[in-house]
């Protein structure tokens, strides 16, 4: 391995070149700012004390060039100057323990910066200039715990905030944190915050893999997902080619990034349906999908709410059309997306019949509605009048978002005085439950859930009241 100063354009940089492999490249790829040159086949890393030194930390036996060395020579910290004006390119290196963000000393109108993993945190006093200025910087936010304002630190954000700044910088503390719990759960050489972006081929490819998608009828949602999971994939193996990328990637992928960022089960197992799918319509590539292997399938109860507590939500809800969509989603078991894209022309009052049409799967199912349920649903039309959606926003013809769908059940829970985190799909989750003590067939609410296997619907029988109270425990016949 061997480092030099290169220019690149209009900016010096610490090049470094060695024979590829996996270890070294996720290695160089940690580095805060660090990014690869296809034109100059290379890692680059800022040019500057920061580089040098992190440079060295992760490669010790590494080769700078004889006068990077005379000039990045370590010597022995000086104490911190009184004078504010020659505070300015102070900076304290490897805090030797990392809470929060610690700012040095500032006076008003001077401005603190603290430089922690990949994020950049500014102190500063308030005024329209400098946070206009802030805001107009990506993913910028307001930490309410620290009273600072906080940026990513990548690109070209550290040298930006610098500029606009100036003079005016009073101190530059850098905290670095080791993560001690990710290390001890993940034992890996190197933990991936931060992904960089998509190459031009992955791109390319990435848009044949959505018309693919689109050919085959995936669904819209479906097809979002799956194009966001196959992207971060291709991000992490950068910069590999497409043709380069091994099962083995996957795997690192899995460890050094899902996992230590604390993606679910779920989350993993659609980047493996993604990969699965994307390499189906790359042509030469090395990976093997047969052998690409998903995490072992979770096994989790359903959450159930009592009658009383579905009464307690349906009546602490006073406006008409509030209540009755949080009742048809308890009456039939439905899904959010279900209830959104339902029609008027999908009621059949005289059969007390509600039909669901292309729902999750491509399926059509037809579900009953008792008389309770169509006498609120003509109240609700006398008021609201519907004409393209069942529910329909401000905007008329609009169909009613699924945020304000969700905004509306938290209040309702809310004033029931229920604590637990209630979402929409306990609705259902509960409709079914309350069938299956009711003494409904299994079969049947598979039918009314629209269940492609009978497998999904047995998880009620493990939640269901009467099946568990008609359970004598041995303890009771002593």
């Amino acid at each position: 391995m061997k480092i030099s100063k290169v220019e690149h354009r209009g900016q010096i940089w610490f090049s470094i070149v060695f024979a590829y492999n996996q270890a070294d490249h996720l290695r160089v790829k940690g580095l805060p700012n660090s990014r690869w040159s296809a034109t100059k086949r290379c890692w680059l890393v800022p040019f500057g004390p920061d580089g040098y030194r992190q440079i060295k930390e992760l490669f010790p036996l590494c080769e700078f060039d004889s006068e990077l060395e005379a000039e990045f020579k370590p010597q022995q910290p000086n104490a911190e100057p009184a004078n504010s004006l020659d505070r300015q390119n102070y900076v304290v290196q490897n805090l030797p323990k990392f809470s929060g963000y610690t700012f040095g000393m500032r006076m008003p109108g001077e401005i603190a910066l603290v430089i922690k993993d990949r994020q950049i945190g500014i102190k500063l006093d308030k005024n329209d200039d400098d946070i206009d200025f802030i805001k107009s910087i990506r993913y910028a936010q307001w930490n309410q715990r620290y009273y600072c304002w906080t940026v990513p630190n990548y690109g070209n954000n550290l040298e930006r905030i610098k500029r606009f700044f100036s003079n005016r910088i009073c101190s530059v503390i850098e905290q670095y944190s080791e993560s001690p719990e990710s290390e001890a759960n993940y034992p890996t050489e190197t933990i991936i915050k931060f992904l960089p972006p998509l190459s031009d081929e992955s791109v390319k490819h990435l848009k044949v893999f959505e018309q693919w998608l689109e050919h085959k009828r995936y669904s819209v949602s479906t097809v979002k997902t799956y194009i966001n999971s196959a992207a971060g994939f291709l991000r992490f193996t950068q910069p590999k080619t497409i043709a380069e990328i091994e099962n083995n990637d996957l795997v690192l992928y899995v460890h050094q990034y899902l996992l230590p960022n604390r993606f679910s089960y779920s989350s993993q197992n659609q980047v493996v349906n993604a990969v699965k799918l994307f390499f189906q319509t790359v042509q030469g590539s090395k990976i093997d999908i047969e052998q690409l292997e998903r995490p072992r399938r979770e096994h989790k109860l359903p959450n159930v709410l009592s009658k009383e507590e579905i009464s307690g939500i349906l009546n602490s809800t006073q406006n008409i059309k509030h209540r009755t969509m949080l009742a048809l989603i308890y009456a039939c078991g439905l899904r959010r997306s279900e209830l959104l894209n339902l029609r008027p022309e999908n009621i059949d009052s005289k059969r007390h019949l509600l039909i669901i049409l292309n729902a999750k799967g491509k399926k059509d199912r037809i579900v009953p509605i008792s008389d309770k349920v169509i006498a609120m649903l003509r109240d609700y039309f006398k008021l609201y009048r519907p004409k393209e959606w069942l529910f329909e926003g401000q905007v008329n013809k609009e169909q009613y978002s699924a945020s304000s769908l969700h905004d509306i059940l938290k209040h309702a829970v809310k004033k029931a005085g229920i604590k637990k985190p209630v979402s929409l799909h306990w609705l259902r989750h509960s409709y079914a439950t309350h069938l299956l003590e009711s003494g409904t067939d299994l079969r049947y609410i598979q039918e009314l859930l629209g269940h492609k296997s009978s497998k999904t619907t047995e998880i009620y029988t493990h939640v269901s009241e009467r099946s568990l109270q008609n359970i004598v425990s041995p303890f009771d016949n002593l």
